[in-house]
């Protein structure tokens, strides 16, 4: 099979590194006790409602690690046995690509990236740490939207989709927050794959109550991307391990076991047993940088609930998933293996630029692919993405305006 090495790229996954003021600058004064940068000798952390948090290493972004850096840990070639701080070496000044959009686009064209999507790399540090206080979260996810439609602007040349944050702790607040991102022309919003909590205690966006946030989304036309974040897990993790530390970079072996996915497994079950995506067959949802090893299990337990549960099941949820879920799997996984249970328009391409998780260089991505035909080339790098957005396929080739037929094994 030969590749389509020119297909213009649309890289569903790439981050943005904020700015110091990013959370502070739009939050009003009554909360602004709540969020700090504190001093901790050399390194500065973050301080929500008294509790330092270093889940992030280095939160203003002064320094990072180079794009790519973890490349070898995630290729699964750490045969030096390195830790992620051993293997990224000297941290390097943020590239401005990563701070502005101006300098973004001129890096788009050098990577040969014509659109992508540009995630805030905080939100969910902020989600997590303050998730027992609503009205918090509440107030700062607005505060960096502001900031963030301010800075980056959310659909900059039409190429740089920046991701407005829509936190579902508070029904009526979701959908103010909806308003307000769609009033100044957001073309696709951010939501962290986990429980929240409102008023009523811990529970899943996925609940009838929710429903009026989701009639919104759906009569909006707006993609939802469920990207990783820092996982809900960690105090049930902590049950097993002391939690001598939260930076990612350090954690143990066996943390990198417990936490898994589970999270996008289950917040993607929720979605289709408590009915969402049934009530709303329109809705467009993807999940990002949550890698792929959980579909085939999800897939073979939803089997399973349908044979014994039929009632619960007023469509074959296998079938939702494929109506509604983009998956935009880790370079370093399989593709095909994706393909084979949800279809080839349902698969994006993601670099997870700049990250050092991520690839140096999206197009780097062909040493790992699988041989793909020209055709599911164009769609995998970009006309997938195009669909999920609701964007014009750029595939010339007339026949590749129908996506081609899904995979006809479901089994795990």
């Amino acid at each position: 099979m030969t590749q389509a090495t020119d297909a213009p790229i649309f890289d569903a996954d790439a981050h943005m590194y904020e700015t110091a003021d990013a959370l502070v600058k739009y939050l009003p004064e009554q909360y602004r006790q709540a969020v700090q940068y504190v001093q901790m000798g050399r390194h500065t952390r973050i301080c929500i409602n008294g509790r330092i948090t270093d889940f992030i290493p280095n939160p203003t972004f002064e320094r990072v690690a180079a794009p790519g850096a973890h490349e070898k840990f995630f290729a699964g070639e750490n045969t030096e046995g390195l830790t992620l701080r051993e293997m990224q070496g000297r941290a390097i000044p943020a590239p401005e690509a990563t701070r502005n959009p101006a300098d973004r686009l001129i890096e788009l064209d050098r990577q040969g990236v014509r659109e992508t999507l540009n995630y805030p790399t905080l939100a969910s540090l902020v989600e997590h740490s303050a998730a027992d206080d609503p009205e918090l979260i509440v107030a700062v996810i607005h505060a960096l939207n502001q900031w963030m439609l301010e800075h980056w602007t959310y659909a900059y040349e039409d190429r740089i989709f920046s991701t407005p944050i829509i936190n579902c702790s508070e029904v009526d607040a979701a959908r103010r927050e909806l308003e307000y991102i769609l009033d100044n022309g957001a073309k696709v919003a951010l939501i962290k794959p986990a429980p929240v909590k409102g008023l009523r205690g811990w529970r899943s966006p996925a609940l009838p109550e929710f429903d009026p946030f989701w009639r919104d989304v759906e009569d909006a036309g707006l993609p939802i991307v469920l990207h990783a974040s820092q996982p809900p897990l960690d105090e049930y993790v902590n049950k097993w391990e002391p939690p001598s530390t939260k930076n990612f970079m350090a954690m143990s072996s066996f943390r990198w076991l417990a936490l898994g996915h589970r999270e996008i497994s289950d917040m993607i079950g929720s979605l289709i047993c408590h009915g969402t995506l049934t009530r709303f067959p329109k809705l467009r949802i993807a999940s990002v940088e949550n890698g792929s090893s959980w579909i085939h299990p999800l897939f073979h337990d939803l089997e399973d609930l349908t044979k014994k549960m039929p009632q619960n099941f007023p469509e074959h949820p296998h079938e939702v998933f494929r109506r509604n879920i983009w998956v935009s799997p880790f370079w370093e996984g399989s593709v095909s293996d994706v393909v084979e249970t949800v279809g080839w328009d349902r698969v994006m391409f993601g670099s997870d630029y700049p990250h050092p998780e991520g690839l140096p260089e999206p197009k780097s991505f062909w040493k790992y692919a699988e041989g793909m035909d020209n055709r599911r080339t164009w769609d995998f790098m970009g006309d997938n993405a195009r669909r999920f957005m609701g964007l014009p396929i750029l595939n010339p080739d007339p026949a590749a305006q129908t996506p081609p037929a899904l995979a006809s094994s479901t089994s795990a």
